[in-house]
């Protein structure tokens, strides 16, 4: 019998052992309570997460439940402990012993005594808070990504309507002397149209597929430039710089990273209200699999530009929003709200991420996280105006906007260029067939509906692998239109254009095909 006693008690002490074993090895928290709601065991883990031993809390109520969660949890609770109602994955927050505040999910069952009555309740607790982050991170990027395809749609929309403007105004000036009293009426009709073509801009910027002209750039140098500039107008605040030596080289517009520049400069005075200083650094960065994983960017070589202030700084409620089109802290009038908005969407385009750390009173932090590539440095040449130039050759317009039909014959027309319309993708194939040999240049609007810009070039190239066409669009030059530029288009345009630069990009296409038919 004794012999029976001791097995049984060595049974005893294994099972204790597996269960401690069981409880100490689980990834998540657990306690045991009695239907008191007294703790009877806390896991290792749970010490780990919220800070309090065994010793503390044994036979205690743990005082980590906020007030604010309170009644929902004891509803939950009285279910459990009245009728033995389990209960799954419940997403709620505790707080630690040192006062923080977690995200967790709760599961809890009741447990019975030998003899089948209600003993006490099993509770479960995971630390989610890095979860929350990665769904809060997702469910941003997915708003930005819907409103910035929304924020695309509108500009180019806007610049088909710009277009219509400036194509008149650029018409109507041809008839007009500079004394003229109508002369700088239609100046300003023009001055407002690149008013607007600049804000379609900042749309374009932070819609998906914004970029325009990507060059090998070293971000130092156009840093330095960006500040000194921003130092002359600002000569209250002091600028501090550190700069990367023997900086890696990105591919970049230069002009938009010098439109984000401005923008975070802008940002921070404004958040200094007067003196302060800002600090602007720039360091070379390999990141690896666990460096990306709260960046949403690949893993790899980056450069990380970082734009500090001494201002104000904001609080979770306006950091959350910050990158939002149109939200801004200003008062009514002041700004659009889209200058940081555009700068995220830049970045984002350049295959980067610009992220925001921030705390009310302890100023601002931006940091942007840019790709590198292995190029030489070019720098990027400003446009200069060489006049309006003319031709003789027939041009093929399509374009599904009716507007745009109305206005571009007559701006070619005056330039000296027969001009054949087409209001359709199937209608530029139809038209092409008919006057292949005597159509020189097709000017081809890239978004219309049934057949794209880009389905009409491949077949219109299908028909004439030597066509020459010259791409047109409200959107920018990157995304689609680059796609169709890299299978052969021969130049792009961006809407609105007036006469001048119309005439310009005309011929520099039809020079360029020229040139290349004369080496063949």
């Amino acid at each position: 019998m004794r012999g029976k006693y001791i097995n049984l008690y060595e049974k005893s002490k294994r099972a204790e052992a597996l269960y401690r074993s069981l409880l100490d090895s689980s990834a998540d928290a657990m306690i045991t309570y009695d239907l008191e709601g007294k703790a009877q065991f806390v896991s290792p883990v749970f010490t780990n997460i919220f800070g309090w031993t065994m010793e503390e809390v044994e036979g205690e109520r743990i005082p980590f439940m906020p007030e604010s969660e309170r009644e929902k949890t004891m509803a939950i609770i009285h279910d459990l402990v009245e009728y033995g109602k389990p209960c799954q994955a419940f997403r709620t927050k505790r707080s630690t012993k040192d006062g923080r505040l977690l995200d967790v999910s709760i599961s809890a069952s009741r447990y019975d005594d030998h003899k089948g009555n209600p003993a006490g309740l099993l509770v479960i607790l995971r630390d989610i808070s890095g979860t929350k982050r990665l769904e809060a991170q997702l469910q941003h990027a997915q708003r930005m990504e819907s409103i910035g395809t929304l924020a695309g749609g509108v500009a180019h929309d806007f610049n088909n309507l710009l277009m219509a403007i400036q194509g008149n105004a650029s018409l109507v000036l041809l008839d007009k002397d500079s004394d003229h009293p109508d002369y700088k009426r239609i100046r300003n009709i023009e001055t407002q149209v690149h008013r607007g073509a600049s804000l379609t801009k900042q749309l374009l910027g932070f819609a998906r597929g914004g970029k325009y002209e990507v060059t090998p750039t070293n971000l130092n140098e156009i840093i330095r430039a960006s500040a000194k500039m921003f130092a002359r107008t600002k000569k209250e605040i002091t600028i501090n710089s550190k700069y990367q030596k023997n900086i890696w080289i990105v591919e970049a517009d230069q002009g938009q990273i010098e439109q984000v520049l401005l923008n975070l400069f802008v940002n921070a005075w404004e958040a200094m209200s007067g003196t302060g200083e800002l600090f602007v650094e720039t360091e070379n960065l390999v990141l690896n699999t666990d460096d990306v994983k709260s960046l949403e960017i690949k893993p790899g070589r980056y450069i990380k530009i970082s734009v500090s202030d001494t201002g104000i700084g904001m609080d979770a409620s306006i950091r959350e929003r910050i990158f939002d089109p149109f939200f801004t802290t200003g008062k009514m009038g002041k700004g659009t709200g889209l200058g940081l908005a555009s700068s995220y969407g830049i970045i984002r385009n350049h295959g980067g991420i610009i992220h925001v750390k921030s705390e009310k009173g302890k100023g601002s932090t931006f940091d942007i996280y840019l790709p590198v590539v292995e190029s030489e440095v070019r720098s990027q040449e400003s446009e200069v105006g060489e006049g309006i130039k003319s031709g003789t050759e027939t041009i093929l317009i399509v374009d599904d906007e009716e507007i745009i039909i109305d206005v571009s014959p007559e701006m070619l027309n005056e330039l000296g260029y027969e001009v054949l319309t087409a209001r359709s993708g199937e209608e530029a194939l139809e038209q092409y067939r008919i006057n292949r040999d005597k159509i020189d240049l097709v000017i081809l609007d890239m978004i219309m509906p049934d057949m794209r810009g880009g389905e009409t070039y491949d077949r219109l190239k299908q028909i004439d692998p030597e066509i020459t066409v010259l791409l047109s669009s409200g959107y920018s030059i990157d995304g689609q239109a680059t796609e169709i530029l890299k299978r052969g288009c021969n130049g792009f345009i961006q809407k609105p254009f007036n006469i001048e630069i119309l005439s310009r990009k005309i011929r520099e296409v039809l020079n360029n095909h020229h040139d290349v038919s004369d080496l063949k």
